[in-house]
């Protein structure tokens, strides 16, 4: 990956920085088929076809389903006489528009890939670089709605891909919603270091202020690596820094679902999409589809799961707890459902509960609860005396998932607030003292953030975050002692406009408000308002 320097003001990432993205381009996360992780540069016209009449039968595009993409090596090396490219008539017989045609009468959207810079990844395949829309242009009247762009061989990410998010507002206004272009960016894969994140955050802003999805890390492992555990578990880690991103219109995008994996296990492979809807992400599938087995179908047409992916609120699941065996995630449904996803880490099954409070539900306390497990499928009815649910037998690398429902369901933002660069959590303790230290699942990691931007811990719920330079927990001044989030991830108090800091000794403060320095961004709680301007 490379990385490079950004200067993190908003007249440096053009205007397209400084726009939205347009739900009616993508309304939902896209569900469908790449060929990449499972097949990468050996791709030919049949491995399209025969995807398209598998999704067909075996009830994945009925599931929803319904775009199948091109990935890399698609073309020839050179352009032709009027600057085009051309397509492998090798690979591909009867040529591109004959496919995207075939494609459409089957029901599918296509999608193809192209690279920002001089050469593809694959290297030896032309680039977009100085042919921006002659490609675009091209790449529509071929039939294809959706681009994935990826990002070898760029010099300048901020200005190249500026351009294109200004070219393809251009391209698509004033199209209908269901003929537009949807542009799938990988710039910010090229700044995913964890050792300074600066550079990412800058691109990750400019990414999710006009386009539709971004890949914000590393590729997904291939069919030939293995084991894939550790990637899968790699993208997620990404996956739960960019909470605050996702917004209508917009999804972040920890690559494919490699449901064939052979570096897998049946219950990693189930984890990770539970984790992926649990997203509201992409559900692209790189994957060997016509020999999918039925175990694998089973998961991936889950219609309780699809369902929370393509809840019309597309929520991103957030940290509600964590530590060294256990994540826990929450998130809102457009009915006013609540969602709690439990991932099993560790190496042997277990059994966790998990309290109303920490999964950010109120309910009063004769209320009766419905909880559904959405593997099993069914419905229990549980009194909210109970304290909380327990999920049972999670196996090793597992995830346990259930939707809440109830007439008397009241629910608040609750969830960890984490530094996500040092990835330490926020932590309360009964003196007020409001440090940062490892993440341990405790009351004390615990937050919620009400309307007006009041902080609390679980620990001391009387009490709210307070600033006088440095940052603790009282309750005196909750008053005037409320917090904005804007989508750069900082915690910005109110009154002073100061920032909450992480200190190199663990203690916390307000500090002026530098260029999403590392020590300054921070991941909150779903459901927290998030300014956008």
């Amino acid at each position: 990956m490379r990385s490079e320097t950004i200067i993190f003001v908003s007249g440096l990432l053009g205007t397209a920085a400084a726009g939205k993205p347009d739900p009616k381009t993508l309304p939902l996360p896209p569900m469908g088929f790449n060929n990449w992780s499972r097949f990468m540069t050996a791709i030919n016209e049949s491995i399209f076809v025969d995807a398209a009449a598998a999704m067909s039968t075996n009830g994945l595009l009925a599931a929803g389903y319904n775009r199948i993409n091109l990935d890399d090596a698609w073309s020839t090396t050179k352009r032709n006489s009027t600057g085009s490219m051309v397509w492998d008539t090798t690979k591909f017989p009867q040529g591109l528009p004959w496919l995207t045609q075939h494609l459409k009468s089957k029901g599918f959207v296509p999608g193809i890939y192209s690279d920002a810079g001089t050469l593809s990844c694959a290297a030896n395949y032309p680039g977009t670089l100085g042919h921006e829309s002659q490609d675009l242009h091209d790449f529509y009247a071929w039939g294809f709605e959706y681009l994935k762009l990826d990002g070898c061989y760029v010099d300048d990410y901020p200005t190249v891909y500026g351009l294109w998010l200004d070219l393809l507002a251009k391209f698509n206004k004033g199209k209908a919603s269901g003929k537009r272009m949807v542009f799938s960016n990988s710039s910010p894969a090229y700044y995913a270091d964890p050792k300074d994140l600066q550079g990412w955050y800058g691109i990750m802003m400019q990414a999710a202020a006009g386009g539709q999805l971004a890949r914000h890390s590393y590729d997904i492992a291939t069919y030939s690596s293995k084991p894939a555990w550790n990637s899968v578990m790699g993208n997620y880690g990404f996956q739960v820094r960019t909470t605050r991103f996702q917004q209508p219109g917009y999804f972040n995008d920890p690559d494919f679902l490699i449901a064939d994996h052979p570096g897998l296990t049946l219950e990693e492979k189930r984890s990770q999409f539970a984790l992926w809807t649990s997203f509201s992400a992409p559900l692209i599938i790189s994957a060997d589809i016509p020999h999918l087995t039925k175990e694998e179908l089973a998961f991936l047409n889950n219609r309780d799961l699809i369902a929370v992916n393509q809840d019309r609120l597309v929520q991103q699941a957030s940290l509600v707890s964590q530590d060294a065996t256990w994540d826990v995630l929450t998130k809102s449904l457009a009915n006013g459902d609540r969602l709690l996803t439990v991932l099993n880490k560790g190496n042997a099954a277990a059994d966790l509960t998990v309290p109303w409070a920490r999964i950010g539900v109120r309910p009063e306390s004769s209320a009766t609860l419905h909880v559904r497990d959405l593997w099993a499928g069914k419905t229990s009815n549980v009194r909210a005396s109970s304290g909380g649910i327990t999920a049972k037998k999670v196996p090793k690398h597992g995830t346990a998932v259930f939707r809440i429902s109830g007439d008397k369901l009241k629910t608040v933002p609750t969830g960890i607030i984490f530094n996500t660069w040092s990835l330490h959590c926020l932590t309360d303790s009964a003196s007020g003292e409001a440090t940062w230290a490892t993440c341990d699942a405790s009351d004390s990691q615990s937050w919620t953030v009400d309307k007006s931007g009041r902080v609390s811990s679980l620990l001391n719920p009387g009490s709210c975050l307070v600033s006088n330079g440095t940052v603790s927990t009282s309750r005196d001044g909750c008053a005037s002692s409320t917090w904005n989030f804007p989508v750069s991830g900082n915690i910005v108090h109110k009154t002073s406009g100061k920032c909450v800091n992480e200190n190199e000794d663990a203690s916390t403060s307000t500090a002026d408000c530098g260029d999403v320095e590392n020590r300054q961004v921070f991941g909150v709680p779903v459901g927290v308002e998030i300014n956008y301007s």
